[in-house]
């Protein structure tokens, strides 16, 4: 299928795109700053061609893919998940023992790294924070 079928009139505006930064795999930090950088110009607009759109969402791809590899995000711990939830919810571990029948002081063990959850206190909790199970490490 050729650009002007895809495109129409702003086949001219993909081509520009393509020029200014082409799509290709980003290998270098200084690849990312300048896909940023474009990406930063298209995210403002108020309404975006097709063919902007299309640049958008593969330069996001590509940006994403580089970020995952340079910068991988490992899983938090659970003690980390742990209260990063309670920070969140603005509760405290007592009234989460409370309301999820898990002893305070487990909770407290676990938020000073000094007990790990059990896979059916992992799941009581995510049920109580309303979260899928998995934002928690199992204990890794």
């Amino acid at each position: 299928m050729s650009l002007a079928t895809l495109y129409g009139d702003t086949q001219d505006t993909y081509l520009t795109l393509i020029r200014t930064f082409p799509l290709r795999p980003l290998r270098a930090a200084a690849d990312l700053e300048e896909a940023l950088a474009i990406l930063d110009t298209l995210v403002i607009q108020d309404r975006l061609s097709a063919a902007e759109a299309d640049y958008l969402a593969v330069l996001s791809d590509l940006v994403e893919q580089y970020e995952a590899e340079a910068h991988p995000i490992l899983p938090a711990s659970d003690a980390a998940m742990l209260q990063h939830l309670l920070e969140a919810q603005a509760v405290t571990p007592a009234t989460v023992a409370q309301a999820t029948g898990i002893n305070a002081a487990t909770l407290e063990a676990v938020l000073a790294g000094t007990q790990a959850l059990t896979r059916e206190q992992l799941s009581t909790l995510a049920r109580y924070f309303q979260v899928a199970p998995t934002v928690f490490a199992f204990g890794e």
